[in-house]
């Protein structure tokens, strides 16, 4: 089940003036799927962002943000509405509830956003789009099996829609379901 988080970064150029940058990510893959920086970025702007990669990538089942006013828009809400698509808003000061997307915003603040003096939007934008593209094709990632965000998503594509659950995702049973009725050196036997 595909599913998508987004949230919001913030910068400034070297004249002072502020730029905020909307970062998509696929929960599933770890992927960027966008990094779009701009001075002002509306509930419109986004549901337009997501129309896009919902062509691009194929549509999630959900997708999880915060309840800014972007994105709380009723523009937002009818989009989500219109295509299907369950769009869960973390509680207020929860930010690791949206835990994919923070770590991503964690280490574009780290590696790009406090390294770089920007001066001009399109300049951000380049350094950005340049920035993404590493990230999601030359980086392996642990939690992928040391795959890149890019080939992790092609091999879930080779594999179809009935493909197993990617590793990782599901936390698996508390106890083995083989132990139950067994004596204690024979359960530990079993779990091994």
């Amino acid at each position: 089940m595909p599913r998508w988080s987004l949230d919001f970064v913030d910068d400034q150029l070297d004249n002072g003036r502020r730029f905020r940058v909307l970062n998509i990510v696929d929960d599933v893959t770890r992927e960027c799927l966008a990094a779009m920086p701009d001075t002002s970025i509306s509930g419109a702007r986004v549901v337009r962002e997501l129309t896009v990669l919902m062509v691009q990538h194929g549509k999630p089942a959900m997708i999880v943000s915060d309840n800014g006013t972007e994105l709380t828009a009723n523009v937002v809400l009818k989009w989500a509405q219109d295509h299907g698509v369950q769009w869960h808003y973390i509680a207020p000061g929860r930010p690791m509830q949206n835990g994919y997307v923070e770590s991503f915003n964690g280490r574009m603040h780290d590696e790009l956003l406090n390294e770089t003096v920007f001066t001009s939007i399109a300049q951000a934008r380049a350094v950005i789009s340049a920035w993404k593209t590493d990230y999601n094709t030359t980086r392996p990632h642990s939690a992928l099996g040391y795959q890149t965000p890019a080939a992790h998503a092609a091999t879930l594509k080779a594999m179809g829609p009935g493909s197993p659950p990617v590793p990782g995702s599901d936390p698996g049973p508390i106890a083995h379901p083989t132990t139950k009725g067994l004596t204690f050196p024979e359960a530990l036997l079993s779990v091994g």
